[in-house]
């Protein structure tokens, strides 16, 4: 009757650490618009996750054998929101336009992030069906597989934010900036890619 806590923490740290369509969302907030004025972003993408965590943790993947074009429908738009989100990635410039009074995302447009991101959604349900024991009470190991994640999030999705600052410095404006643009675009088809083959 537990959740595998130690593991779960393993695994959480490898998924969230590495290159998503989240974290790319996040490297590139961070290089246009700078770490302080993306943190509202940052904090809308990490509380996104749990919008899938509770739901999925109270059986909502138990509606996919009654309801599977439910589930496809989602994962198509899913996709196509990453891929939009890899264009936006592809075309942006980190040095500001001229004249340009764009706003960086706020913390709603971060709460979606996730939700239509199929990396999380697989990273979700492997954690429940992978680390969490069947006679485990549901609550508890929504809560723990919740409380996990958000740790986990809270300390790389500012480290990825942060880098995008980072590189933004030493990029913007030069021509190396429209090529780091188009692989991190790139990448983030790639990860969507890799969850859904």
């Amino acid at each position: 009757m537990s959740v595998a806590i130690a593991q779960f923490a393993v695994f959480a740290a490898s998924q969230v650490g590495t290159p998503g369509p989240a974290n790319m969302a996040l490297l590139a907030t961070g290089a246009r618009f700078g770490f302080v004025a993306a943190l509202p972003f940052v904090a809308g993408v990490a509380l996104g996750k749990q919008l899938i965590i509770w739901p999925i943790g109270f059986g909502l993947m138990a509606l996919a054998d009654t309801l599977p074009w439910l589930f496809e429908a989602l994962k198509w738009a899913s996709v196509a929101y990453i891929c939009w989100l890899a264009w936006k990635v592809a075309n942006l410039r980190l040095s500001p336009q001229s004249g340009a009074s764009e706003k960086p995302p706020g913390f709603l447009a971060g709460l979606w992030v996730h939700p239509l991101n199929p990396k999380a959604w697989a990273m979700i349900v492997t954690g429940f069906t992978s680390f969490v024991s069947p006679d485990t009470p549901t609550l508890q190991a929504t809560a723990t597989i919740a409380i996990c994640l958000l740790a986990t999030q809270a300390i790389f999705h500012p480290i990825w934010t942060y880098g995008g600052d980072r590189i933004a410095q030493l990029v913007a404006g030069r021509p190396a900036e429209r090529y780091l643009m188009r692989t991190l675009a790139a990448l983030t088809v790639l990860s969507v890619l890799v969850v859904l083959l």
